[in-house]
């Protein structure tokens, strides 16, 4: 605990980063629970500028800029969760496979993941959106994180093939112990603190995702979302166009760069935790 807290204190940002992110889980824990309905219209109140009664103010409709924020951090949290760990799974399934099974099933893993690495993310991503529909927030992670585990699983597999020359591996494999054992034991904890910083990455990746699929309008805007506001924000709302709605644009844009750099900065910190040779570093 002692070496933790001194990896905070070395750098303050890395103390900013986690009160950030905290501060996003907590709204999409208790959100539902602060504000269980969809904010309400009033048109009285159409672009009303912050106040005590409407923190950030209101957008077109009258409805309270702030309680869109907090409805909408449980739908991005979640599925930036859910789709970053879809993602690692994938990624470090294949490259687990294709660096230590042999150059058969090297060969054959690493053509299917070039293959998805030509291909644009946000096009595959927005083609499976299309033809599979989103129904949930489960299936939206799941498309997400099937357009962008490519990246990870080639740097996976070459870690694994660098693993395996390795004296420690030969001596195992040498005295007989099933490849298998070997594997979980000697390979794959070699690779978890790279895992454990790429699935704090992923997350930046996957809300941009998310963020942009309901922005663009492929998702139905059946849920409370940053996306939604952005989308209502530059389109037929006139938002871009008038001071008064000044807040209904930022608001948004402002929860999604707070957020992703809560994210970055608490990737720094638990690069620093699980990787020894960062934790002296100035």
């Amino acid at each position: 605990m002692k070496n933790i807290w001194k990896i905070f204190t070395r750098r303050p940002s890395r103390m900013v980063g986690v009160v950030l992110l905290l501060f996003f889980i907590v709204l999409a824990i208790f959100g539902p629970i602060m504000y269980p309905h969809p904010a309400v219209p009033n048109p009285n109140q159409i672009y009303a500028p912050p106040s005590w009664a409407h923190f950030l103010g209101t957008d077109y409709a009258g409805r309270d800029i702030w309680e869109q924020i907090v409805q909408g951090a449980q739908n991005v949290l979640y599925v930036a969760f859910l789709g970053a760990l879809f993602t690692i799974i994938i990624g470090t399934v294949v490259g687990l496979a294709a660096g230590y099974l042999g150059p058969v099933v090297d060969n054959i893993l690493m053509r299917i993941t070039d293959m998805f690495l030509t291909i644009p993310s946000i096009a595959l991503t927005i083609i499976l959106a299309v033809t599979i529909g989103l129904s949930n927030n489960i299936v939206m992670a799941g498309i997400l994180s099937f357009a962008s585990w490519g990246g990870l699983a080639r740097a996976i597999r070459s870690m694994v093939l660098s693993i395996k020359s390795r004296s420690f591996i030969e001596v195992s494999l040498g005295l007989g112990i099933p490849r298998w054992r070997v594997l979980f034991r000697d390979v794959l904890p070699n690779l978890m603190p790279y895992i454990v910083v790429h699935l704090m990455l992923a997350l930046t990746s996957t809300v941009y995702g998310e963020v942009g699929l309901f922005f663009l309008g492929v998702v139905p805007f059946n849920a409370a979302n940053w996306g939604v506001m952005l989308n209502y924000a530059t389109g037929g709302s006139g938002a871009m166009y008038s001071t008064q709605s000044l807040m209904f644009l930022i608001s948004p844009i402002l929860a999604i760069v707070l957020l992703q750099t809560g994210i970055v900065l608490t990737s720094d910190a638990v690069n620093a935790i699980v990787d020894p040779r960062l934790r002296e570093a100035k």
